[in-house]
């Protein structure tokens, strides 16, 4: 997460508690920054105007004035891509016309060049089934989203550890587990990473240039399906 979009997230995770407070501490590990981060963050918000104070004590903290600020009226691109994914797992639901209608309208007002960014990202996802529930760690999605290099810490399936660097180039699902799709410079190829097996991440500043390819999927092409925005 770049810092404009977290300093959004913050005022609107301190909007969706007020009047209660949130520690710099807890907003830290919320947003896997450290305190500091958040501190300097929260003087550019009240620098801004934005209505913020802090409350001192043992459960002490932040607090934002609700009935001064406003929620942000379009989405970010990975925003729009989360509710695409969350959109795919409902199924057959009986909601899922609604909420496919709900995305449609969100993407309407948005800017048009995040609507193509937000096209771009989900052309990156592909899913076989309903897709995963497992979570996905912030650096491996931000650095698809950012497109730059990661250096990761990985443990095979025989749980040997290993550091790869790769060029992360979108991530697939399936019902049990999200890998991502990467080119390997150690193996100088296509790659899968489990997401669960990745035990360090660190982005490097080399952006990414290469694309996947729809046949570099070794995987028949009527299974999977990628994912599109309404």
């Amino acid at each position: 997460m770049n810092r404009t979009d977290r300093l959004y997230a913050l005022v609107e995770e301190l909007r969706a508690v007020s009047p209660r407070p949130r520690s710099a501490r807890w907003l830290a590990h919320r947003f896997e920054v450290s305190s500091r981060t958040i501190e300097r963050d929260i003087g550019a918000l009240q620098q801004a105007g934005v209505p913020i104070w802090a409350e001192t004590g043992r459960t002490g903290g932040y607090v934002v004035d609700r009935a001064h600020t406003l929620p942000p009226v379009n989405l970010t691109a990975a925003e729009a891509v989360a509710m695409a994914v969350a959109l795919h797992r409902l199924g057959g639901g009986p909601f899922t016309e609604a909420g496919t209608t709900a995305l449609r309208k969100l993407l309407a007002v948005m800017p048009p060049a995040d609507a193509a960014e937000a096209r771009r990202l989900a052309g990156r996802v592909h899913l076989i089934g309903g897709g995963p529930a497992a979570p996905v760690p912030a650096a491996v999605a931000g650095a698809v989203t950012a497109r730059r290099v990661l250096r990761l810490g990985y443990a095979d399936r025989a749980g040997a550890a290993t550091e790869r660097v790769v060029e992360p180039l979108g991530f697939l699902g399936n019902p049990w587990h999200w890998y991502l799709l990467a080119w390997c410079r150690l193996r100088d190829g296509l790659r899968a990473f489990r997401v669960d097996r990745i035990g360090s991440v660190t982005t490097l500043p080399e952006p990414v240039t290469r694309e996947l390819r729809p046949g570099e999927l070794d995987i028949p092409q009527h299974i999977v399906r990628q994912l599109t925005l309404a």
